[in-house]
């Protein structure tokens, strides 16, 4: 088990003082969004094997692995132009992962509104089959580069159930696609109550290719699920950890949505529960 946040849930700050606030807080993995934690524009074009090497090159001389290149945009955006564009750039990122010492490229699937957080359109036939015709897209540059397009399923995108998730890995038969699993991610204000039956659907048919896991906590206040620190919410992570994690030795946990100030007891949190399931002793 190796743990590390979302660069991002950090203030941006410089390089070197990113590797260091994250070395002092003893994590030795991060998520990284070039875009969301520096002042860097990413449009395709930007990056360079010397400009990746010399990111990662920081990451590693601290001993801490970028286990997800963040590239979060948006595979069926309703602009064509858009959608290419966003393409362009995960590709890019495909490209130059290993220069940065890093073998996934990580997004969620989108949404077919630019501008709308949540639609119960995104759940139909047509968003799907567009989705899977970016994820195939992606793989294959992947396959070129050799290196991984991880997805990041979520309630309000398209893969939105674990069966969808099945589904996208039947259809697009490539080892280089992988799941960043976020257990929270399939539950709502409306099914949060069958948690155990969804979390060991999504196990037992694609945890072989759970590639990370995200670990963030919920809770359900006047009818909204609302983010809590890791610990204080109803998220059974000893299932997690029982069924997944312990077959999965020093796989990266990254904590998701969390506050810089909550980052010490989340650490302690996780590692409690791990000491206290078969997860095996690293």
């Amino acid at each position: 088990m190796k743990l590390g946040i979302r660069a991002h849930d950090l203030p941006k700050m410089p390089l070197e003082d990113l590797v260091k606030n994250l070395s002092q807080r003893n994590l030795n993995a991060v998520q990284l969004a070039l875009n969301k934690s520096f002042d860097f524009t990413t449009a395709p074009g930007f990056l360079s094997p010397g400009l990746a090497h010399h990111i990662g090159t920081a990451f590693r001389e601290a001993n801490i692995q970028i286990a997800v290149l963040g590239c979060y945009v948006n595979i069926i955006h309703p602009d064509r132009k858009e959608r290419r564009q966003a393409l362009a750039q995960f590709k890019e990122h495909l490209r130059y992962a290993r220069d940065f010492g890093c073998s996934i490229v990580g997004t969620e699937t989108g949404n077919i509104h630019a501008e709308i957080a949540y639609t119960d359109e995104n759940f139909s036939e047509a968003p799907f089959l567009d989705m899977l015709e970016s994820v195939r897209e992606l793989v294959a540059e992947a396959e070129k580069c050799g290196v991984i397009v991880g997805i990041e399923p979520g309630v309000n995108h398209p893969l939105h159930t674990p069966k969808k998730v099945t589904r996208m890995l039947e259809m697009v038969n490539s080892n280089n696609l992988q799941i960043i699993f976020d257990p929270v991610n399939f539950l709502t204000s409306d099914n949060y109550l069958q948690q155990q039956s969804i979390l060991q659907e999504a196990i037992s048919s694609w945890g072989d290719r759970v590639a990370v896991v995200h670990a963030k906590d919920f809770r359900v206040e006047d009818g909204n699920l609302m983010f809590v620190p890791l610990g204080k919410g109803w998220l059974n992570y000893e299932l997690v950890f029982e069924q997944l994690i312990s077959r999965k030795p020093h796989i990266n946990i990254i904590m998701d949505e969390i506050n810089k100030d909550d980052i010490e007891d989340s650490i302690q949190y996780l590692t409690g529960i791990k000491n206290n399931t078969n997860a095996p002793q690293q």
